[in-house]
């Protein structure tokens, strides 16, 4: 079991928030919408609020039931239960389809295990390691990425992996657990907070550091100091960032 579990979000424009938490006495569940490029047609009648929601949704049911299900099997149960829930009405097939990135972490027995599926990242104090997806970060050609290539390389093999329609993205995740014993404490974050990382020269150590000693709420408060005074190094100013962190029992 987690001692304590705080979280902040913040959109990062005037939309509404795509980022999700939702957390147990023994697991966290982070997922960050992907917002779909300007004019471009979904095949959904659904927002992506909506399926981080029922994602969310299905994969709490999961954990909270307690029963130790592997987390790949469990998000795959919410990716296939998700997409029943609007098969009838939205071209699932189509490759712009509202996704997500994940990420799960379960404190149980004497370890901790976790799920990382896309740009969401988990990071354990006081080693300061950390666990990130960085698949989308190689694709060819360098960035910026061509929408038509990003559209062509998304869940297929050799390219990168979300949650969205197919089932069998859940086993492309980053998956592995670590001895609790060795553990103080687990972030977890969404992409709009590894920016303090991937773009403003931050370790994950000062990050964890940050959240442990002055919360969530402060991190993401120090990416948007940075995102307003150095700028962003590619695309929108701001993100939605969401920080989380769990406190192990007996720290």
């Amino acid at each position: 079991m987690f001692a304590e579990i705080t979280y902040a979000t913040r959109p990062g424009s005037e939309r509404p928030n795509e980022d999700l938490v939702i957390a147990g006495p023994s697991w966290i569940v982070v997922l960050d919408g992907a917002t779909a490029a300007p004019g471009v047609d979904a095949g959904c009648a659904h927002d992506v609020r909506w399926l981080v929601g029922r994602l969310g949704g299905a994969l709490a049911a999961g954990l909270a039931g307690g029963d130790g299900t592997p987390l790949a099997d469990l998000l795959e149960a919410a990716i296939t239960d998700t997409a029943a829930a609007h098969a009838g009405t939205c071209d699932l097939g189509n490759p712009d389809s509202p996704s997500a990135t994940v990420a799960l972490v379960r404190h149980t027995g004497g370890r901790v295990e976790y799920l990382v599926l896309g740009d969401c990242s988990v990071a354990f104090s006081p080693a300061g390691t950390a666990v990130s997806d960085d698949r989308l970060e190689c694709l060819p050609g360098g960035r910026p990425y061509p929408l038509e290539l990003v559209r062509r390389m998304r869940n297929v093999p050799g390219g990168f992996w979300v949650a969205a329609a197919r089932p069998e993205a859940a086993r492309q995740g980053v998956t592995g657990e670590v001895d609790a014993g060795g553990v103080r404490g687990v972030g977890v974050f969404t992409d709009g907070v590894a920016r303090l990382v991937d773009w403003y020269g931050w370790t994950w150590g000062s990050v964890l550091t940050e959240l442990e000693g002055r919360g969530p709420e402060a991190v993401i408060g120090a990416v948007r100091d940075l995102e307003v005074a150095r700028g962003p190094v590619r695309g929108k100013r701001h993100d939605d960032a969401t920080a989380v962190w769990g406190r192990l029992g007996g720290t």
